[in-house]
């Protein structure tokens, strides 16, 4: 599946242009390993994720690419750009995402990309919990992201909402351990996560 959308030219701006941009490329020249996101025109810098929150995400895609997910017209990747409308220079940057394919061909700037392109954006959170539960879900929301998935490390749920309509999510829909989450078939295939699994991956684990 394509993305078909109206999107703006790439083209070269001048730090002058864009000051939010240049000063959140300077952060993570400056901070290695940090993530820096504009959001509502404001920075948004996350610390370096612990090992726990890396597994999840390595752990999550194997069921995403064993439905077909990652092949000739979907790609699963992380830690790529999603430009938002909510402002001149909004860009996030999901943990992992299902895009179609030729998401290549639809850059905006600043290494991110049309939202029209993503079918999902996933976000395993850290100790910026809040942003990944309120201001990212009107974000994606607002960007038209058809389904947002929240590994939610702080209170032991796995959140999925779907049916974005203006800067929320019409449904949201939260489960526990124990339970399958069956995700939508508009996202290209049948996918299934097994909640209990996916936390237990991302429990930190306590020294000896």
């Amino acid at each position: 599946m394509s993305a078909a959308s109206v999107e703006r030219p790439h083209v070269d701006r001048s730090h002058d242009e864009r000051p939010l941009i240049a000063e959140a490329n300077l952060l993570m020249d400056r901070l290695p390993g940090y993530r820096v996101e504009i959001i509502g025109d404001q920075l948004l810098v996350t610390p370096p994720p612990d090992g726990p929150h890396a597994v999840v995400l390595t752990d999550l895609m194997l069921p995403f690419a064993a439905a077909g997910l990652h092949g000739p017209d979907a790609k699963v990747v992380q830690g790529i750009g999603l430009w938002l409308p909510s402002g001149t220079e909004d860009y996030a940057i999901p943990d992992l995402a299902v895009v179609d394919a030729d998401f290549h061909d639809h850059l905006i700037e600043n290494n991110s990309y049309d939202p029209a392109c993503f079918r999902l954006v996933l976000e395993v959170t850290s100790s910026n919990w809040k942003t990944d539960l309120k201001i990212k879900v009107a974000s994606y929301a607002e960007a038209k992201v058809p389904v947002y998935v929240v590994v939610d490390r702080e209170h032991q749920r796995v959140h999925v909402l779907t049916d974005p309509v203006g800067n929320e999510y019409a449904t949201h829909r939260f489960h526990s351990p124990g339970q399958q989450v069956t995700l939508p078939d508009s996202i290209g295939a049948k996918v299934t996560l097994d909640v209990a699994g996916i936390l237990e991956a991302g429990q930190p684990r306590k020294a000896d």
